[in-house]
C-alpha cells in the first residue's frame, strides 16, 4: 500500500478589502460617469460579457441595467468570449444564463457572426460581433487580471475584452495568428475608434475572489485607465508561496477559473510558455472539471496527471475549438489519465518517500484561502507571515470510488 503523506490545513491570509455593497457601488458609479450623456432614449445599447467566472458579475450587471432602463435605453447583452462556448452561439448563450445573467429580463443576443471594422495600423483586419456593432452603443465589463501568456500593459480586461472577446472566432483567431501581445491593443484602437464604444466597467479582484475596485471608465480613457488597474490586480494575485513542491494537486480546474483552466501565474507560465521552472512545482495533477466549464478542459494540458472522472467531463469540440482559435496546442492535449484520484496521486508521488513528498493540495487557482499542505513543509509554512496552520496533520483519504475526501473547511467567503 502507497505510503501517502499527512496533510494539514493551512490557511493563507489573502487580501481582503473588497466593497461590501457591489450594487450600490456601481449604480454610484455610474450617476457620476459621464456616459449618460451619450445615452439617448430609444437607443439600443449592447452589453459585452464574457465567459470567465468573475464572481460579482450579476451584482454589476444587474445596476448596469436597470440603470440603462432608467436613461430610456434599450439594452440586451452580447456574449464578449471568442470562440468559447464551444464556439456555437448557442453555447455562449448558455455560458452567459448560466452565471444567471437570463433573469434580468433583456434579451440575450447571441451569434458568431461578426464584421469586418477596419485594419490596423500593421494590415491586420479587425472584426466585431455583428449584434454589438449594428448597436447605437456599446459597453463592456470585464475582470482585469494578468495574462496567462504574455507580459504587457494592457492584458485580460477591457481592451481585450474589446478586440478579442467582441471579435467572436474570426477576430480571436486573426488576433492570435498576428500575435496577441501587440496585435491585441492594436485591434482594440480600432474598435474605439471606429465604433460607438461608450465605455466599459472594470473589475479587480482580491485575494479571495472579492471586488477590491470597480470602476466605471468613458471609453476615451480605458486604454490610459486600464493599466494602473492591471498592476493593483497583481497586488491582490494569490500565490502559493511555497516550493520547491514534489506534487500539486487540483481538485478542479476550468474555464471559469482561468482561460488556461488553471491560472499559469500561480502554477507557472513556463508551462505554456517554455523557459525556467518557475515556481518549481515538479508534478501538478488534477481531479475533476468546473461545471461552469461547459466541457472546455483548455489547459489541461499543462497538467501532468488527471483523474478519467476530469477526463469524462472534457468536451472536446469545445476544447479544441477554443485552442485552435488561440492556437494553444498543447492546452487540449489530454495528460495521463488514471481511473480514480488514489490512482493518480500513488503515481505522482516520489517513489522514494512518498510520506515525506512535499505536497499542497488545492481546490483551485482561484481559492487559495485554504491549503492542505504535507507535514514535510510545515516548518516552511511557519517561517512564513501570510501562512497560518489551523489543524493537526490526517491521513489522506479516499472513499470507495477513490476519490480524494478532504474535510469540508470555509475560509473564506466568496
Amino acid at each position: 500500500m502507497t505510503d501517502f503523506p499527512r496533510l494539514a490545513p493551512v490557511r493563507q491570509h489573502l487580501t481582503t478589502s473588497h466593497i461590501a455593497d457591489v450594487a450600490a457601488h456601481v449604480t454610484e458609479q455610474l450617476a457620476a460617469s459621464s456616459l449618460q450623456k451619450s445615452i439617448q432614449p430609444g437607443m439600443r445599447v449592447a452589453i459585452g460579457l464574457g465567459s470567465r467566472g468573475v464572481a460579482c458579475i450579476r451584482d454589476v450587471v444587474t445596476p448596469l441595467v436597470e440603470t440603462l432602463l432608467t436613461w430610456g435605453a434599450q439594452p440586451f447583452l452580447v456574449p464578449a468570449m471568442g470562440s468559447h462556448g464551444g464556439g456555437t452561439a448557442e453555447g455562449q448563450c448558455e455560458v452567459l444564463v448560466g452565471y444567471g445573467l437570463a433573469k434580468l429580463g433583456v434579451p440575450i443576443l447571441s451569434s458568431m457572426e461578426s464584421i469586418e471594422i477596419g485594419t490596423t495600423p500593421e494590415g491586420m483586419p479587425v472584426y466585431t460581433d455583428t449584434h454589438a456593432a449594428q448597436a447605437d452603443a456599446i459597453l463592456v465589463v470585464n475582470r482585469i487580471k494578468p495574462h496567462t501568456a504574455f507580459r504587457n500593459q494592457w492584458e485580460s480586461g477591457l481592451m481585450k475584452m474589446l478586440a478579442v472577446g467582441l471579435g467572436k472566432e474570426a477576430g480571436a483567431a486573426t488576433i492570435h495568428g498576428w500575435g496577441l501581445r501587440d496585435a491585441m491593443p492594436a485591434a482594440a484602437r480600432v474598435v474605439l475608434a471606429k465604433l460607438p464604444v461608450i465605455g466599459g466597467i472594470a473589475i479587480v479582484e482580491n485575494g479571495q475572489h472579492q471586488p477590491t475596485a470597480i470602476e466605471v471608465i468613458p471609453a476615451a480613457q480605458i486604454e490610459a485607465r486600464e493599466p494602473a488597474l492591471l498592476t493593483l490586480a497583481w497586488e491582490h494575485l494569490p500565490r502559493i508561496p511555497l516550493e520547491p513542491l514534489d506534487l500539486l494537486v487540483l481538485q478542479e480546474i476550468g474555464k471559469d477559473i482561468s482561460g488556461t483552466g488553471m491560472d499559469l501565474n500561480v502554477v507557472g507560465m513556463w508551462r505554456r510558455t517554455g523557459g525556467l521552472p518557475q515556481p518549481d512545482f515538479r508534478v501538478i495533477t488534477a481531479l475533476d472539471l468546473t461545471p461552469n466549464s461547459h466541457g472546455n478542459a483548455v489547459g489541461v494540458g499543462y497538467c501532468d496527471l488527471i483523474s478519467q472522472r476530469l477526463a469524462d467531463k472534457v468536451d472536446r469540440h469545445v476544447t479544441y475549438t477554443n485552442c485552435l482559435t488561440a492556437g494553444n496546442f498543447n492546452g487540449g492535449k489530454l495528460p495521463i489519465t488514471l481511473p480514480t484520484d488514489r490512482d493518480v496521486i500513488t503515481a505522482a508521488l516520489p517513489r522514494t518517500s512518498p510520506a515525506q513528498a512535499r505536497v499542497v493540495v488545492a481546490r483551485n487557482t482561484l481559492d487559495l484561502g485554504l491549503l492542505w499542505i504535507s507535514e514535510t513543509l510545515l516548518p516552511q509554512v511557519e517561517s512564513i507571515a501570510t501562512l497560518e496552520q489551523i489543524g493537526p496533520p490526517q491521513p489522506m483519504t479516499f472513499d470507495a470510488a477513490g476519490q480524494l475526501s478532504l474535510p469540508e473547511l470555509t475560509i473564506a467567503a466568496h
